[in-house]
């Protein structure tokens, strides 16, 4: 957490009063959990620390001593955790921040907290370094610490919650780096970890400070529609607690909405309005009941009960109990058809369950609890993580993505022959499988056979599924099995796997590569590299090598001026060059699609002289006649109005990607120390912008559309893609455009048509 010296608002005698307050507020919420009270310990850990952080403030003014009591109150009211915990959270940024050492903390506090805040300091300052290569080994810093003792992972997890909730007070490009790293990956390990609450709460204001204008625009039709949803959860919710009631169940009733992010993600995924978003909330049930052997038969009496009342969605229940979620998640979910005609979730769990549900079972793991099937659950995912971490991709972002395969996948489960049970993420297939099992039997499956059925290695499996992996010891990985790898475990084993077997060739690639370099006086640099790749269209360096040493490749003579000119002029002002940069880029990101064929002539030309970027400012985007000081991103084709970031690339150039962009994603979480605010100024410039109309096909309504855009709009259009089926029309239209509030005219202006029923804008 940075500092700052700024002189307080405050007398000192205020301030005091202010901080004692704060810890009596820390303290009164321990008293009140069912751990034992070990007040004296804290109050040593809250004195010591607050002497070690004597004068100092953080950015927003306040003392810092602050931040570490918040952070101690998070782990303790929100996520259960007891005092060895809250002393660690007090004592935290000690040892990172002043002259105190894990021995002084050992000395005084002994070796369990001293053990807790050395691995807290090993992963400060975030999960990324400024440099890619420094990532995936502190990413490794945090996963290894967490399989050792999850504690330290659940109060990283209360300091970036802190963190995000005090993140006003920074500058706009921290605030796109820290933004973008927890929403990549600390909300979904909060996921993984079953602390729905911090998870959702993360996302929300992730989302609050990278789209502010969206953000309060949900919050205000939220707040716009509460009566009217008010009134339709009690019409469907009253019959429900009048059964409950004459069964004399103990239990309690609520609507839980849908979350700001949540509700933005559904209007983007789908395209369309908050209006047309349906499911903005769903009712909870949670009963009380002392014997947890009959939590299950209670389950089902209260969902026999609203079914008897509304009629049931058949393939929308969820059975979370027989099968615990692999982050301990239990509870019956069904869906009924409500009063007003659409559909509504019921959720039903007991007091246990919703308590694991909200703060996470991690927090009762081995500390408050035996170990039960829940920690077994939890010991199996830390050691898939902990044999991801055995084999790590050598490219950070590689890696970073592999991870994010398992923090955030939805489960199926499948037996074996014999009856075993596997938890494997949703989308696996037979190959997944074999992995899973063994990495040998994955490097040697030839076939499956699914519920007694031979079927191929990508065939995906479903739920109840039996599965069998044939093997065969003639077979070999072959590198075109990643692209039906849907778990992490797998795709690392077999990207190892394809190393082991490439590695001769790739030396004998760099043997090659390098002796063709020296013979015509060619500097083996970044841009150099670059252009070799795009030239050759291969993902990275080693990928070159390999296709050398294989003789796939041969390096031609044609490209000893160009590489030579390119050593010359490394900022690469040349034309081309930027979009190679940009797709190589692109390419880690899997999903993105290549559009840059549709958007070439409308992507502003580089031809302003670029000085050094100071990303601690907001860089001011401009256009005219003579070029443009920055460059669009051909995955996500922002325009101006659109909310944006730049990213200075290696040729110091600001490239500007959409927020909500995969790549920027990525680049958030991984470069932020390369992340720039920025504000559009003046681009005179029009852009490619693509949007889709649907509605009832019916004779002349394109000739009305074409007519509305280019003549009464005065839109020049570059594409139409118009497809009719039956009575129902799909047309897609890229058309030129000065900036986003043109591209929401046109679909308010296309609505009007007679026919149409949807069009938005595509990204």
């Amino acid at each position: 957490m940075e500092k700052d010296a700024r002189q307080p608002a405050m007398t000192p005698e205020q301030e005091d009063r202010m901080i004692e307050d704060a810890f009596q507020e820390l303290l009164s919420g321990y008293l009140q959990s069912n751990h034992r009270k070990k007040v004296e310990i804290i109050e040593r850990a809250y004195r010591f620390a607050r002497e070690a952080h004597k004068g100092v403030r953080r950015r927003s003014g306040e003392p810092y001593i602050l931040h570490p009591i918040a952070v101690a109150r998070i782990a303790s009211r929100e996520i259960g955790l007891g005092s060895t915990s809250i002393c660690a959270a007090l004592l935290h940024d000690v040892v990172e921040d002043t002259d105190y050492t894990v021995e002084d903390i050992e000395q005084h506090f002994g070796p369990k907290i001293a053990q807790l805040v050395e691995g807290l300091t090993k992963i400060s300052g975030g999960i990324f370094g400024d440099k890619a290569s420094l990532q995936a080994e502190n990413f490794r810093k945090l996963l290894l610490t967490m399989s050792e003792d999850i504690r330290v992972v659940l109060i990283k997890m209360a300091d970036r919650l802190h963190n995000m909730r005090t993140l006003g007070s920074m500058a706009p490009n921290k605030r796109y780096k820290i933004a973008g790293e927890t929403l990549y990956i600390y909300a979904p390990l909060a996921h993984r970890l079953g602390l729905f609450a911090i998870k959702t709460e993360l996302e929300d204001l992730s989302f609050k400070h990278e789209h502010p204008e969206a953000y309060r625009r949900i919050s205000e039709k939220i707040q716009e529609s509460e009566a009217r949803r008010s009134a339709v959860y009690n019409d469907f919710s009253e019959p429900i607690k009048r059964k409950l009631d004459s069964l004399g169940i103990k239990y309690e009733a609520k609507a839980r909405l849908k979350s700001v992010y949540s509700i933005y993600n559904k209007m983007e995924a789908k395209h369309v309005p908050f209006e047309e978003v349906y499911d903005l909330y769903a009712m909870r049930i949670v009963f009380d009941c002392d014997d947890q052997a009959k939590e299950k038969s209670m389950c089902w009496s209260i969902y026999s009960a609203i079914t008897d009342l509304y009629k049931l969605h058949p393939d929308r229940t969820r059975d979370w109990i027989a099968v615990p979620k692999a982050n301990g998640y239990q509870a019956l979910h069904l869906t009924v058809m409500g009063p007003d005609g659409n559909w509504i979730e019921v959720q039903i769990r007991s007091r246990r369950m919703d308590e694991i549900a909200e703060k996470g079972f991690a927090a009762h793991w081995k500390y408050k609890i035996g170990e039960g099937d829940e920690e077994s659950e939890l010991n199996a995912w830390l050691k898939t993580i902990k044999d991801i971490l055995d084999n790590p991709e050598p490219n950070a972002i590689d890696f970073l993505n592999t991870l994010k395969l398992n923090l955030f996948a939805s489960e199926i489960v499948v037996f074996t022959p014999a009856g075993e049970l596997l938890t494997l993420p949703a989308g696996s297939t037979v190959l997944d499988l074999a992995f899973a099992l063994h990495s040998e039997i994955g490097i040697h499956c030839i076939a499956g056979k699914v519920n007694h059925k031979l079927v191929p290695l990508n065939h995906e499996l479903r739920s109840g599924d039996q599965a069998e992996v044939l093997t065969s010891k003639t077979q070999t990985p072959l590198p075109e099995w990643e692209k039906f790898l849907v778990t992490a475990k797998a795709k690392t084993r077999l990207r190892k796997a394809l190393r082991s077997s490439r590695q001769p060739m790739i030396l004998q690639g760099r043997e090659i590569l390098q002796k063709w370099m020296e013979e015509n006086g060619i500097p083996d640099n970044n841009a150099v590299m670059t252009k070799l790749q795009g030239t050759y269209r291969v993902g990275n360096r080693d990928d070159l090598c390999y296709q050398l040493g294989a003789q796939e490749i041969m390096l031609g003579d044609f490209l000893v001026p160009v590489l030579k000119r390119l050593a010359d002029n490394p900022t690469g002002k040349k034309k081309g060059i930027m979009s190679k940069i940009i797709t190589m880029g692109k390419r880690m990101i899997p999903g993105v699609s290549d559009t840059s064929e549709d958007i070439t002539e409308d992507t502003p030309k580089q031809t302003l002289e670029q000085p050094k970027i100071n990303t601690k400012e907001t860089y001011c985007l401009r256009q005219n006649e003579t070029g443009a000081n920055f460059v669009l991103a051909p995955c996500c084709n922002p325009l101006p109005g659109d909310d944006v970031m730049g990213f200075v690339n290696d040729d110091g150039v600001v490239e500007i990607h959409s927020l909500d962009c995969p790549r920027a994603q990525v680049l958030k979480a991984g470069f932020g120390s390369r992340i720039v605010a920025t504000r559009w100024e003046s681009v005179a410039e029009r852009f490619l912008a693509h949007v889709r109309i649907e509605g009832i096909d019916r004779h002349g309504i394109l000739q009305e559309m074409i007519s509305m855009i280019s003549t009464h709009m005065g839109m020049d259009i570059r594409k139409v893609d118009i497809e009719a089926s039956g009575e129902v029309f799909h047309c897609d239209l890229w058309v030129r455009v000065c900036d986003a509030a043109v591209v929401g005219d046109l679909c308010t202006r296309a609505m009007e048509v007679k026919g149409v029923t949807h069009a938005t804008r595509i990204n």
